[in-house]
């Protein structure tokens, strides 16, 4: 799965071949996504393990025949793989970590695609590199930071800082709105509201502009946010 114009694979687990039918069949309905179906906590640690594997997100179910979706995915994370994990739970309501989504029973498909969809995009904004020049900055996604050549000055971002910025470069001169920006960097996540995007942006105006009162970088502009040019 090394070709860039390769299906994102997606690895469902569930004990219930019922439910790992529906789901495979609201996943390749549109050409979107190829599958991979693992019954149970042992065969899915298998499939993760598996040489050449590469799985775009995961789909698990809380209570497997044979262990817990909540230490499949403890593990996946100890062995350092990031993709996003989807959580199917009778027990808890729904909700949004940085890199889990735990979707309360019964649920809709809609709503469980929403979340993939928005995880996915999500990612992709952090994890294509991008290289530009911003004001007297070179900016590098990959190195999460600012050179400032000239002052032989290296500013680091966070991850979410980082996502900021390259998505507003992506957009060009077109101011992009909050909720549209807080949605591609954040998610399909319902506990981040636009004061979480505001304070970021905030802190970012302070470690780039001179005066961020007077931001000359990265400008507010009809509701929303872009990069000026030069």
């Amino acid at each position: 799965m090394g070709d860039h114009h390769a299906m994102p694979a997606i690895l469902i687990v569930d004990g219930d071949a019922a439910m790992r039918e529906t789901l495979r069949e609201q996943l390749t309905r549109d050409g979107a996504f190829v599958v991979v179906e693992a019954a149970g906590a042992r065969e899915a640690e298998a499939c993760l393990a598996a040489e050449g594997s590469r799985f775009a997100a995961v789909i698990m179910d809380a209570t497997l025949p044979d262990g817990d979706g909540h230490a499949v995915r403890a593990s996946l994370r100890a062995s350092g793989l990031s993709m996003p994990v989807i959580l199917l739970n009778g027990l808890n309501r729904t909700s949004v970590t940085d890199d889990t989504t735990i979707i309360a029973k019964p649920f809709r498909l809609s709503e469980l695609m929403a979340h993939l969809r928005a995880r996915l995009e999500a990612r992709t904004v952090e994890a294509a590199a991008v290289r530009f020049t911003i004001g007297p900055y070179e900016f590098n996604s990959d190195e999460k930071a600012l050179r400032h050549e000239a002052a032989d000055r290296r500013i680091r971002l966070t991850e979410k800082e980082t996502a900021i910025l390259a998505f507003l470069y992506r957009m060009g001169e077109r101011a992009v709105p909050r909720l549209e920006l807080l949605r591609e960097v954040w998610g399909y996540n319902p506990a981040v509201t636009t004061h979480t995007l505001e304070t970021h942006i905030y802190r970012l105006r302070r470690k780039i502009e001179v005066d961020p009162a007077k931001a000359c970088i990265l400008v507010t502009e009809a509701g929303g946010y872009r990069l000026a040019k030069g």
